[in-house]
């Protein structure tokens, strides 16, 4: 690495959260800063890679269920002068009863905005896209979710996870096409009506590339 020339690393931890997606932020203890809140960020020693640094972010805030790396982005003019000129962008998943660092909290990611400066505003939404793509390619929302759950419940994560809502009976045809899940014989009452049966994730037991539900067959 060149002298002078600094990388950094920024972590959007994304979770379903009071039943919204929220964003974990970190208090940055500067009270005269615009903004106290901040994702997490660390500048990469000369010695590790981008992800060992990701990965020592993460144990300092929470227990992902899964990292992934966006994108690399360079420093706003403003910025150079005093942080590093490239910044690696990750995003994370955490489960829901997660426990995370006193010096951390949680954030709807609709409300975010206002509280941050705009560049990470912007790393937030690159974050989402990523995880949006992620969503459609392989099933990583079954992390989000207990080793049990109903069908109710996991369209539910998918829809926090898509930012979108999706048509109950063309979510059910999808997911039961993908071959992900398989019911026990399991049931949960939810409301007034009647129990709903509780499935499990299982992916197909033949070797083959990991894949989504495909959400284009949703209206």
């Amino acid at each position: 690495m060149q002298r002078g020339f600094a990388v950094g690393v920024e972590l959007a931890l994304f979770t379903p959260r009071d039943g919204e997606l929220g964003v974990l932020l970190r208090t940055t203890g500067d009270e005269r800063s615009r903004s106290r809140l901040a994702l997490p960020f660390a500048t990469l020693s000369a010695n590790e890679t981008p992800d060992q640094c990701a990965t020592d972010l993460v144990k300092d805030a929470a227990s992902p269920a899964v990292v992934e790396q966006v994108g690399t982005f360079g420093a706003t003019r403003q910025a150079r002068a005093s942080g590093p000129k490239v910044t690696i962008l990750y995003f994370g998943l955490l489960a829901a009863r997660a426990a995370f660092r006193p010096n951390y909290t949680w954030v709807d990611v609709n409300e975010a905005s206002a509280l941050l400066v705009p560049r990470q505003h912007d790393r937030i939404e690159a974050a989402l896209n990523a995880l949006r793509a992620r969503v459609d390619q392989e099933p990583i929302a079954f992390r989000l979710l207990p080793a049990t759950f109903t069908l109710s419940e996991l369209q539910r994560i998918y829809e926090l996870l898509l930012g979108r809502k999706l048509h109950k009976a063309s979510f059910r045809r999808a997911l039961h096409a993908a071959s992900l899940v398989e019911a026990t014989d399991e049931w949960r009452s939810e409301g007034r009506g009647r129990p709903a049966q509780l499935f499990r994730y299982a992916p197909p037991r033949r070797r083959r590339a990991r894949r989504g539900v495909r959400f284009d067959a949703l209206g």
